[in-house]
């Protein structure tokens, strides 16, 4: 199967934008025209379970990426990653290194990151609002955790409509339709070699603010930026910097 996906401009370059688990394709619309703007090929896709992809068959999300660069006819591509999507991208690199130019990580989360008791609590309230089916409730949760103070309505509006399609894809689902684990440990991200923009938001949750430091550490070409405006999907709270940020990063990711 083929997730669905958008392509935008022309250029000899290409960038793959991957979604956070909050949201879906969706989240990218400013940046999807920016980048095809500044000269790059641009694909965003919803993957299995999110927006327009249904979630009908166990998968691993790194390779159904994969697979839809395969038939894209796209041999090599810059990552743009946001949350969940980051760890995802960095699987790919992991294990794909070949076909990645370049990572920007989004207030990332990574496949090897262990849940502080803080995340797992919070965790344990949205699956208590989940078995009790109060699913806007959840949603609600969503918006309010992972939006930073410079959201506004229209972003937080966004980000309940993503929330929800989401729920309503994966709570029907079986079990055994859940996404496998393609087992990617320190060690394979510390073997990455692509070079690598890190992003931690001053009001996103202790978690990732700790995993950017600790990615930007690890990783052999990584740098990192602090935004002091953002939470935790500076894509929506601040399109504009967000946009001049990547543009920036991407036309020299080496530096």
């Amino acid at each position: 199967m083929t997730l669905l996906h958008d392509v935008a401009g022309s250029g000899p370059s290409a960038v793959l934008l991957v979604h956070s688990g909050v949201c879906d394709r969706r989240m990218w619309d400013a940046q999807f025209d920016a980048l095809a703007d500044a000269g790059h090929r641009v694909v965003r896709c919803d993957l299995r379970g999110f927006g327009e992809t249904p979630l009908e068959a166990p998968h691993t999300h790194m390779e159904d990426l994969r697979d839809l660069l395969d038939t894209l006819g796209i041999e090599r591509t810059a990552l743009v990653a946001s949350s969940f999507g980051g760890a995802v991208a960095l699987e790919l690199a992991a294990r794909h290194p070949q076909r990645v130019s370049a990572l920007a990580l989004l207030c990332p989360n990574s496949p090897d990151h262990e849940p502080s008791d803080e995340l797992r609590a919070w965790g344990g309230r949205e699956n208590a609002l989940l078995r009790a089916g109060d699913i806007d409730a959840a949603v609600a949760l969503n918006v309010d955790t992972w939006l930073g103070p410079d959201a506004g309505d229209e972003a937080r509006e966004l980000v309940r409509v993503m929330q929800r399609r989401a729920f309503d894809l994966q709570l029907p689902a079986p079990q055994e339709f859940a996404p496998t684990d393609p087992e990617v440990g320190t060690p394979e991200l510390a073997a990455i070699g692509a070079p690598c923009l890190v992003v931690s938001g001053a009001h996103d949750i202790a978690d990732f603010r700790a995993l950017a430091a600790r990615l930007a550490g690890l990783l052999p070409a990584a740098r990192l930026v602090e935004l002091d405006w953002a939470g935790h999907l500076p894509a929506l709270e601040r399109p504009e910097e967000t946009n001049k940020l990547l543009v920036d990063f991407l036309a020299s990711p080496a530096r």
